[in-house]
């Protein structure tokens, strides 16, 4: 069984209970690892809070050093991670090594950039008035990642933390933690001064809890569901300690009138099925005229039968296995929910994948005539499904999209650029798409209702995990 890492060095578990680590594809149990205890995470926060003051003193030159030292080595070891994330939740080899690794790599990079051109501005200060404001860490922070992304829901919580000058305890994914072990590897022969990075595996309602109602934690940043995240909330709002939420998402792709149909869609189905559909921000809910709906459910059937699942460990595969048999059973049952609601199941199904007796595969599946009352319109389901919505009118459509208690992401596809940004702005949700707008590391992410509060990404994610303190001169 692995370790925890704690104060600078690998020590094992006060807990004599294990979590097994599942291959997706296989069924195989490949590694195991501690099923922490509250013991365990009161000697990483005590760690934690030691090393805080030493490190919140170094200017943010020195931190970015020691960080660029963890990012070569990170880089030099990518296409061996890709591997271990193939095999730890199932990604397709292709996008382990594009998405599961690339995507960390890159906001990795950029919040090393960001602090090199940005930090003198942020650290130090800027007069505003008789007034010098300026950008502190906030302390210990608790970072409490999922298992879909798990390495970029990391990166995304512990690199910005760590450059604001915060010290961190991790509890990854007990589901897919064999990436947050790699990069701990990487702190570790990087020379992270012991104490400033600490991760604690095991389950949320121990090792989570324990995080979320810490005393010496100061911060806890969580993306997960949105249940899980009102727990933590609760929890933590017993010490009145900051919670950054980044949580579920049920995202509207809105085709208007006169936007390049085949386009949308296809690049719409592409959005669900990546990642075998378990992603928070993916287009679930395709909205379309009614005038090209048919045309629309006949192009959404036959981009779909690109995707088929099979082994992740072929170069060729685009759709792999589902994380675990929790989360198959969970698809299929949703799959078996929306037939019964009376949504057309136009492919897939929930019926076993031929040929693949083990693991947990799942077809890609396309629900048209459903009605947004529906629960496979208002539930995040968390696997490959589309449902397809039909609309009358553009105020019917904005009305449709903004009909749900999330609002993390959403799409617009327009002839008219005028008109798509016009629609764009009337969405509720924290990021919008427009016509296919490429991906900004730059930009926030985060939701908006129960989608989660507090951004990731770029300058709003670093400051995230700042106090700001005006001094009057």
């Amino acid at each position: 069984m692995r370790s925890l890492y704690i104060d600078g060095a690998w020590r094992e578990s006060t807990s004599d209970e294990a979590v097994d680590v599942i291959n997706p594809a296989t069924e195989q149990v490949i590694d195991t690892v501690p099923a922490g205890s509250t013991a365990d995470v009161d000697a990483a926060v005590d760690a934690a809070a030691t090393a805080f003051e030493g490190w919140s003193a170094l200017t943010p030159g020195q931190r970015v050093t020691h960080l660029t030292k963890a990012l070569e080595l990170f880089t030099a070891r990518q296409k061996d991670i890709a591997a271990i994330m193939t095999e730890d939740m199932g990604a397709p080899a292709g996008f382990a090594a594009k998405v599961q690794v690339g995507l960390p790599s890159l906001m990795f990079s950029t919040y090393i950039d960001l602090v090199e051109q940005h930090g003198e501005h942020y650290f130090t200060g800027e007069k505003v008035g008789n007034s010098l404001v300026v950008h502190e860490p906030i302390g210990v922070v608790g970072a409490i990642t999922p298992w879909n992304y798990p390495l970029h829901q990391i990166v995304l919580k512990v690199i910005p933390a760590l450059l604001a000058g915060n010290t961190v305890v991790l509890k990854p994914s007990e589901v897919a933690p064999l990436g947050a072990y790699a990069l701990t590897a990487v702190f570790d022969e990087a020379g992270l001064p012991a104490g400033v990075f600490n991760l604690v595996s095991g389950t949320g309602p121990v090792v989570g809890e324990a995080i979320a109602a810490h005393p010496k934690v100061d911060m806890v940043s969580f993306t997960g569901s949105t249940r899980a995240g009102t727990r933590v909330s609760q929890v933590a709002a017993e010490t009145v300690k900051r919670v950054a939420l980044e949580l579920g998402g049920k995202s509207p792709n809105v085709i208007l009138p006169g936007a390049d149909l085949t386009q949308a869609v296809k690049r719409g189905v592409a959005d669900v099925m990546r990642n075998t559909g378990q992603s928070c921000n993916a287009l679930t809910r395709m909205l379309v005229h009614r005038d090209s709906y048919e045309e629309a459910v006949e192009l959404a059937a036959a981009s779909v039968a690109k995707y088929v699942p099979g082994d992740p460990t072929d170069e060729g595969t685009r759709l792999g296995p589902l994380v675990s048999a929790a989360q198959l059973e969970k698809v299929r049952s949703y799959i078996d929910l929306g037939v019964e609601e009376g949504a057309r199941l136009v492919t897939g199904g929930s019926e076993p994948v031929e040929g693949h007796e083990k693991g947990y595969f799942v077809r890609a599946t396309v629900f048209a005539d459903v009605r947004n009352d529906m629960r496979i319109a208002q539930e995040e389901i968390f696997g490959p499904v589309l449902a397809l919505i039909p609309y009358d009118t553009v105020e019917e459509a904005v009305t449709i999209a903004n009909d749900t208690v999330y609002g993390l992401s959403a799409a617009v596809w327009s002839g008219d650029s005028e008109q798509g940004l016009e629609v764009a702005r009337r969405l509720r949700a924290g990021q919008v798409e427009l016509n296919g707008g490429a991906l900004n590391p730059l930009a926030p992410f985060g939701g908006y209702k129960r989608s989660g509060n507090g951004r990731e990404w770029g300058l709003p994610g670093l400051v995230e995990f700042c106090e700001v303190k005006a001094v009057q001169m």
